[in-house]
């Protein structure tokens, strides 16, 4: 896959959403940055947007209301056989059975303790 195009972050914390921004900026990144701060807001998005543009997706586990893997379930018919969206885990958890619940899932293609740094964020984008 290309470098993405814009990169989508879903997160509930606002702090850490601009902190992640910034680091995307500061690595170089001229793409979008959407920014979600919940699930559901996340999903309409997804299902308006064809997902034709190339983009990575960093998806936040623990948020009110949906949490990731909620998210995860209820995005899988929007994200399967979608070579364009990369998406990984971007949370505070360090937790194995979060780690191998997200294992599972064959869409998600890696897995971040926060926070993103831009080392990190410059291998991701180059890894795909």
């Amino acid at each position: 896959m290309a470098i993405p195009a814009r990169i989508i972050l879903i997160d509930d914390n606002e702090a850490d959403n601009v902190y992640h921004e910034i680091v995307i900026r500061r690595a170089g990144f001229t793409g979008d940055v959407l920014v979600f701060e919940s699930g559901a807001a996340a999903l309409d998005f997804l299902r308006s947007d064809p997902l034709s543009t190339a983009s990575c997706l960093f998806l936040d586990i623990n948020m009110p209301q949906m949490n990731g893997f909620e998210f995860a379930r209820l995005a899988a018919p929007l994200l399967k056989d979608k070579a364009t969206v990369r998406v990984r885990i971007l949370t505070s958890s360090d937790a194995p059975q979060d780690r191998r619940r997200a294992s599972d899932l064959p869409w998600i293609r890696g897995f971040i303790t926060k926070p993103l740094t831009r080392k990190h964020l410059q291998e991701l984008l180059q890894a795909d």
